[in-house]
């Protein structure tokens, strides 16, 4: 299993809407969140339909994930567009919750969420889903959807940042690709 890595990075911006933390203007001076994204693939012996499956099933990402864990759907909601799910991460000796929603859920294709929620988030994840011979390749992307100063408030910081979150996905990329591997069922 190998994986591959490409930098990408929109012309989207988002604009304020009042809610997001007062930061000194000299804060976030010369940043643009669209600076901040990055895409990693990997090849997986399973199909996309079975992959979506487990990735879209949130409760398991801590199988795979090095800084995820307790994750789960509110009440009665699953992997649907609208749908909220909290979780529990970890970076650098601290632990938080964090709410998420569901903006992108194609069976066999595609699963993205917005931490923070769609109508003012932080950070946009998606996975994508490409049959490849008897498997697929899945990509994991990760997008900052806005500067807010509990990322980081310099660009050392948020560059220290994506170089994390990278790291994470790889991790969880290649897990994910020798857990299909053992043909593990749950």
């Amino acid at each position: 299993m190998s994986t591959t890595s490409t930098s990408t990075s929109t012309t989207t911006t988002t604009t304020p809407t009042g809610s997001e933390p007062a930061v000194p203007a000299e804060g976030f001076a010369g940043l643009d969140a669209a600076d901040f994204a990055f895409t990693r693939r990997a090849w997986v012996d399973a199909a996309p339909l079975r992959v979506y499956d487990l990735i879209s099933d949130v409760s398991g990402i801590g199988r795979w994930s090095p800084n995820a864990d307790d994750v789960a759907y509110d009440p009665q909601d699953g992997p649907r567009v609208g749908a909220w799910f909290s979780g529990r991460n970890r970076k650098d000796g601290r632990e938080w919750t964090s709410r998420s929603q569901i903006v992108r859920a194609d069976p066999g294709t595609a699963f993205g969420f917005v931490v923070g929620g769609a109508e003012n988030g932080i950070v946009h994840w998606e996975w994508t889903l490409t049959a490849r011979g008897r498997g697929a390749v899945v990509q994991q992307s990760w997008r900052l959807l806005r500067l807010d100063p509990v990322l980081g408030t310099t660009r050392t910081d948020l560059d220290a940042l994506g170089r994390y979150m990278s790291d994470s996905v790889e991790t969880t990329l290649t897990a994910l690709a020798q857990w299909l591997a053992e043909d593990r069922t749950t």
